[in-house]
């Protein structure tokens, strides 16, 4: 079977990508990362009053031309408060936040100010409009806050709650069923049997999901038995809105998995011309006539790491509702060699330096996890390319990037 172009296969599984259609109202506590269904307008104008920028004396510019001015203090507004119109030539004592009375243009912090019994000399004479925060100045109301598609930040949380909106429409969280095949699967914290290994892949996999606000339903290790691994496609594709697996994925005696999905749905793509990760295939479980989105990842941890990192991610992201699914590319100096040879697509670990360019971790053995826990990204290198020190390379960030 001819390999598949990466970009190709980047393209079918994005255009197959359903945006979830389930909406709910969430409370705005609980809203933390989740991704807007809907526009949200301001519903009034913010700050919805001129208030004052620091501590100190509200007063009209023009009562406090000259240095030295003293002026009786009529009043005194603490934030709360709701002051009466300031009284020709007079000053008011105000705090910042507090709202700046009717017939006062400017506030002189309180560092350029002397009291004096009942009244207050400003030494230093203030413009029209200094240390006033101006009513709208931040929104109006009618203005659009955060647009469908946007996953909520803790600014973006604090923007909706400065205009009193409690309750907000999202996206429904999607829910991804996970299981690992290969008998020779232990998990950490069990003796290791001869033979056998730690199932990393589960961690790699869990962690991602986690970052990107996804709820997992865990199935856990699947032993190489074709039975097994289509009744854990059976149960996946009833619970869940998308079905991840790693290991499986080629065409020996113990892998089951393509000939599984085959029998539970169908497979659209399977090997593409990517390093790591050249055994992943995508396709459909159907149960109870409906299908259920399928990824089958291969074995090895850093091909989970990088096809989740390049393909899975900006995937689920599309999935979620997201108007952004993937940051850009960035050009950056190589500060390594490299030469590249067969027909794939590599993806090699690399961390940026203090010089501004790109360090190569030494090993890229896709069954190297240290190399994918010690880089901040990867560098995309053409099939058959050589790279030498000193030419630019397309950098594609690792994990933890939020749209």
């Amino acid at each position: 079977m001819a390999l598949l172009p990466f970009a190709e296969a980047k393209s079918a599984l994005l255009a197959s990508a359903r945006v979830m259609a389930d909406v709910e109202e969430v409370d705005l506590a609980d809203a933390f990362g989740r991704v807007l269904a809907a526009d949200l307008v301001s519903p009034m104008t913010v700050p919805p009053f001129s208030n004052a920028a620091m501590d100190g004396y509200a007063l009209r510019a023009a009562d406090a031309a000259g240095p030295g001015a003293r002026l009786p203090v009529s009043q005194r507004i603490a934030a709360g408060d709701v002051p009466s119109p300031l009284a020709t030539g007079s000053a008011a004592r105000i705090f910042t936040g507090a709202q700046v009375p009717e017939g006062a243009d400017s506030v002189v912090m309180q560092e350029d100010c002397e009291a004096d019994g009942d009244a207050v000399i400003v030494r230093q004479p203030p413009v029209p409009g200094q240390h006033v925060r101006l009513r709208g100045s931040d929104l109006t109301q009618g203005k659009t806050l955060l647009t469908a598609g946007s996953r909520l930040s803790a600014a973006g949380l604090g923007l909706v709650a400065s205009v009193g909106i409690g309750r907000v429409p999202l996206f429904r969280r999607l829910k991804a069923a996970i299981f690992f095949t290969g008998s020779e699967l232990v998990m950490p914290g069990q003796p290791l049997p001869a033979g056998h290994i730690y199932n990393s892949n589960r961690y790699v996999m869990r962690g991602f999901l986690g970052d990107l606000g996804v709820d997992i339903l865990d199935l856990g290790i699947v032993a190489d038995d074709r039975a097994a691994t289509r009744a854990a496609l059976r149960r996946a594709a009833a619970e869940a809105d998308l079905i991840l697996t790693s290991g499986g994925m080629s065409v020996g005696e113990e892998d089951h998995v393509i000939d599984a999905v085959k029998a539970e749905g169908h497979i659209d793509v399977w090997k593409i011309a990517a390093k790591p990760g050249k055994p992943l295939a995508f396709g459909a479980v159907v149960a109870d006539a409906r299908e259920t989105a399928f990824i089958g990842l291969p074995g090895n941890p850093v091909a989970v790491w990088s096809s989740l990192l390049t393909l899975v991610a900006p995937y689920i992201r599309r999935c979620q509702g997201l108007t952004r699914i993937e940051p850009e590319r960035q050009r950056l100096r190589a500060d390594f060699g490299y030469t590249l040879k067969g027909n794939r697509l590599e993806f090699v670990r690399v961390r940026r330096n203090e010089r501004g360019g790109l360090d190569l971790y030494p090993t890229q053995d896709s069954a190297v996890i240290s190399s994918a826990a010690w880089a901040d990204g990867v560098a995309l290198i053409p099939a058959g390319a050589t790279i030498l020190p000193g030419d630019v390379v397309e950098y594609l960030p690792g994990p933890g990037w939020t749209p």
